[in-house]
Parts: structure tokens; sequence; C-alpha cells
């Protein structure tokens, strides 16, 4: 048995956990003699891929991002299929036509529109999409107030998507009116650009993942449109602490280990209070921020008549998170 690792280009990085590995096995029954007639022919040749690692790139991005890691796994997925996929086309093989839209399920705050840039990137960078651009929107930037008026709309948001990815968050808020209501006629008229542009962009779905698996059942056609699903979970407390001294060291701030655990507490509380709107990182950023808020009024009032040392100017203390 002969065992050939595929790594990517310029892999100076070792990423073991996330290697290829093509395995050639000969059938046990052939024969010496039928050995030499079974061997590969040689491969036309080959033209070489970019020098550059762009998923080195992505994992720059990736890395930093506490939790996570079943959607980090299948960025990497995506990436080794789409590498695949060139090799084969290279090397004479059908590269196979794959469908890249994709459903988002989490509650707010987990990730989900910064995982949609980087998935964007990602397919720019390997050259699926021409631009890997962005266009985020919600219900009321694709549902008109009249009869044909949401079509135009949603059409005009799809042709602005054209070699990008269009996200829409809160997906399922589109079903909520039933039969009459013009998001319907949203769900409709993506249904078909999904068809008419079958290359052209990227569909991604997001929203609450109970509301979301009611939403795909409004349309028989809309499951198997799009093949990837991801599940964002919710982060835990001890990742959301992570998080929360990652947000205060990139602002130049720090925490004193009193003020770590009234934040840890108040987590604790604000997630079994809120089981099912907590907004998870979003949460801890709009507490930090609120923290530095409280912390520069106490500074002024203090130090009124001088400069606070710089420390005193990083330090984030247990009254300065005003909860």
């Amino acid at each position: 048995m002969n065992g050939h690792v595929i790594s990517g280009p310029g892999s100076g990085s070792s990423r073991p956990s996330r290697q290829i590995n093509v395995v050639l096995r000969s059938h046990e029954a052939a024969g010496a003699a039928s050995a030499h007639a079974l061997e590969p022919e040689p491969l036309p040749s080959v033209k070489p891929l970019p020098a550059v690692d762009h998923f080195a790139e992505i994992q720059k991005e990736l890395d930093p991002m506490i939790g996570m890691e079943n959607v980090k796994n299948l960025v990497y997925e995506i990436y080794a299929l789409l590498y695949i996929s060139r090799m084969r086309t290279e090397a004479g093989l059908f590269g196979g036509s794959q469908v890249y839209h994709m459903i988002f399920k989490g509650n707010p705050g987990t990730g989900k529109t910064t995982i949609a840039r980087i998935i964007a990137k990602l397919f720019q960078k390997m050259g699926v999409l021409a631009k890997g651009h962005l266009i985020e929107v919600e219900r009321a930037d694709l549902v008109g107030e009249y009869i044909g008026h949401t079509a135009q709309k949603t059409r005009d948001l799809v042709r602005k998507a054209l070699g990008g990815v269009l996200f829409i968050d809160e997906a399922y808020s589109l079903a909520r009116g039933g039969e009459k209501d013009f998001g319907k006629e949203a769900i409709d008229t993506l249904v078909k650009a999904m068809e008419d542009h079958r290359s052209g962009f990227i569909l991604i779905l997001a929203g609450y993942p109970l509301e979301t698996e009611q939403f795909l059942m409004t349309n028989p056609g809309l499951p198997s449109r799009f093949p990837i699903q991801i599940e964002f979970p919710d982060y835990s407390v001890d990742q959301l602490l992570q998080i929360g001294e990652l947000m205060v060291k990139e602002r130049d701030y720090v925490m004193l280990p009193q003020t770590v655990f009234k934040l840890r507490q108040h987590l604790m509380q604000e997630k079994q209070n809120d089981l099912f709107s907590f907004s998870n990182a979003r949460f801890v950023r709009n507490t930090i921020e609120k923290a530095i808020r409280h912390q520069a009024v106490r500074l002024i009032g203090q130090y009124s008549n001088s400069i606070p040392a710089k420390g005193e100017l990083m330090t984030i203390r247990p009254e300065d998170l005003k909860l």
C-alpha cells in the first residue's frame, strides 16, 4: 500500500489535523504479472497552482476566533474541495459542479456574519467568485409595498450580489406572513435566481435554528438547494469570558481579577435568564463598551485636576461594570 499526502501550496505552516490524505490501493487478488499492466498512465502536464497558500490567509482570520471548531472544520472542507476540484480540472479530470448555497443556524452573536465574510473571501481567492463581496440584507430590504415591487427589489439585490455573496439575516421572517404576504414573493424570486445564476453568486440564509427549520418547510424546493448547513452553537461562559478579555486587550485595556469575576457572574445569570434570546458575543461586546464608557466617567471625576497614570487609563475596575 502506498500513501501520498497532498497539502496546500506553500505549506510551510503545518496543519497535521487538516491534511488531505489520498491512499491508492491495488487489488489484493491481482497477481504480480498483472500489476505492471495496471500502472496508471502519466497524467497530462498540469498547470502549477499559485505559490500562495490561500488558506493560510483565511486561517489567520479563523484562528483568533474563540470556539467554533465545527465551523472552522467546515470552512477547511470547503477549501479542500475547491483545491482538489481545481487540481482535477487541470489534470484533465471532471472537476465537479458543486452548489455552495448555505444555511447558517444559530442564535445572535454566534459569528454568522463574520464567517459569511470569510467564506466570501475564500471563494474569491479560489476563483469561484469574481468579486467576493458580501451584500447583507434583511426582510425590509427584500419585501416591497405592492404586488411586483418585492420581486423587483429582490432581483436588484441579486444583481448587486453577482460575483459575491448575498447574506440574508433572519431569513425566516420572509415566511411569517403566510400565503398573502409579499415575503413569499421574495422567496420565489430567490429560488428562481438560484437557477438563473447558478454559479453567479452564493446565497446564505441565516437565523435562529428552530425558525430556520420551519422556514425551510414553507417551500418544498428550499432544503435541497442548500446542501451546506452549518450550526453555530452558543458560547459557554468560559468562551464568552475569553471573548471579553480579547476585546479588552484589542482596545488596550485590562480587567482586574475582581472585574473578571463580576463579569463571569453576570454572564451566568444572563445566559440563564435568556435561554432563547441571549446575544452571546454581541452581549459581551456591548457590556465591555458600556464598562469603558463608565470607566471614562469615573476617571474624569477622580482626576479633574490631573492626568491619570497609564495604568489607570487602561484598567477596568469592578465598579465600571454597572450591570
